[in-house]
């Protein structure tokens, strides 16, 4: 299959970006770092050290509760990142916005805070097997707790979610749909419109990790028209310990705080207490302040690169990946080209066929190359993929062509070597 040409950045804009993540400089095992393991973590520009530095270094105090001038200037740069994420993703208010500390704990609270109490005996919520374990594990542990059923959506010959059967189902008993926007192992995105149209016919909630959507594509939850949306600051060029719950607002009565302490409070009385409207009752205590008001830069520093040209950029990478993979003898691919063409969001997934994938890890180590290996917090896609574990590379703006070649000739150096050491 031939791919459609995409535009790579220019050699004068790829250096510029690199030039900003220091951490690229480096050379590991005497060779230039190349780092293809963004779907795990992205790394951080310039511009957010340096925001994490400035807040400790001039601005360092707790926010909401003093009306001394750091205090102002914490609250301040804190509320006024929820304000642009808010704008970042399209939610119609900042109150939608909450901090947390990353997807996997916005899902937990989602569980806990929102679906646990419409739960009842026999009720049902629907997932894929795609799932990042964050996504999973949180509804296996609440179906078992209120004797629910977590059940598989079918999906077609390219991972989606096969709406055609979804259509047919009985959906009485259907209390919510929990699912990835892309996946962290295929790359695969789900129709997420669609289902979201689907759902709110039979009003069915509608939650998805959007952890690894969010530093690839353009984002709007209300255009998307669903109830929930997580994410973490650390896979967007962020900070690590911060994320985004975006909670559609006609939910903010009926949720309940899962964290009960200081600052989510409204009035303490001697037995029993209430709360503040949302964002600020489900962020019980001291917030990741400096993260916070860092994850605003990550994505501002998104927006001046541009959200299209970044896709188009690792799109193209992807597709290189791919073709430079398939043409190399021993290599099993787990994304058809198709799937490649349509959902080309910087992830690959492969294995030598004769190699152990920890051992290809290394051994892509010891040549400078930082590349993921194992199940990828996705046993069940595993089983399904009648693996145990893949090798997955996965690029990111600052990312190269010239990367991606020298990635194609060791991974041929690789198989020659242990194709020698086996004889």
């Amino acid at each position: 299959m031939t791919f459609t040409p995409l535009r790579l950045f220019s050699q004068e804009k790829s250096q510029s970006i690199r030039a900003q993540f220091p951490i690229l400089e480096q050379s590991v095992n005497n060779e230039p770092l190349i780092y293809f393991d963004n779907a795990a973590t992205s790394q951080t520009p310039h511009s957010v050290v340096e925001a994490l530095a400035d807040y400790y270094h001039y601005d360092n105090a707790n926010i909401h509760r003093g009306v001394h001038t750091l205090a102002e200037r914490a609250t301040r740069a804190y509320e006024g990142s929820r304000h642009y994420i808010a704008n970042f993703i399209g939610a119609k208010d900042a109150s939608e916005v909450i901090f947390t500390s990353g997807t996997t704990d916005g899902i937990n609270f989602l569980a806990r805070g929102l679906v646990e109490d419409q739960l009842e005996t026999d009720d049902i919520i629907l997932t894929t097997p795609l799932e990042h374990h964050s996504n999973l594990v949180p509804w296996q542990e609440l179906c078992q707790r209120k004797g629910a059923k977590l059940e598989y959506m079918a999906l077609n010959e390219d991972f989606q979610v096969n709406l055609s059967v979804l259509k047919k189902r009985n959906t009485e008993n259907i209390r919510a749909i929990v699912i990835q926007h892309v996946s962290n192992v295929l790359g695969v995105e789900q129709p997420i419109q669609a289902l979201s149209e689907w759902a709110r016919e039979h009003d069915i909630l509608l939650i998805v990790d959007g952890a690894q959507a969010i530093p690839h594509q353009a984002i709007n939850v209300n255009d998307l028209g669903i109830d929930a949306y997580c994410f973490s600051g650390h896979k967007a060029y962020g900070p690590t310990g911060v994320g985004i719950c975006y909670l559609n607002e006609r939910h903010h009565q009926q949720a309940r705080p899962v964290q009960y302490g200081g600052e989510m409070i409204h009035f303490v009385g001697d037995y029993e207490s209430n709360y503040k409207d949302s964002p600020w009752k489900f962020e019980a205590g001291t917030p990741p302040i400096a993260q916070a008001i860092a994850l605003q830069t990550a994505l501002e520093y998104i927006n001046q690169i541009g959200v299209e040209a970044i896709a188009q950029h690792e799109a193209a990478l992807t597709q290189q990946l791919y073709q430079g993979l398939q043409e190399i003898d021993g290599i099993e691919l787990y994304q058809s080209p198709d799937i490649i063409a349509r959902n080309p969001h910087g992830i690959i997934s492969f294995n030598f066929t004769t190699i152990h994938p920890h051992d290809a890890a290394s051994a892509y180590d010891m040549e400078g190359i930082a590349v993921r290996a194992g199940h990828h917090c996705a046993q069940v896609l595993m089983r399904n993929l009648d693996v145990a574990a893949t090798l997955r590379a996965s690029v990111g703006m600052y990312n190269t062509a010239a990367e991606v070649e020298q990635f194609l000739l060791v991974t041929k150096k690789i198989k020659e070597f242990f194709d020698y050491v086996s004889i």
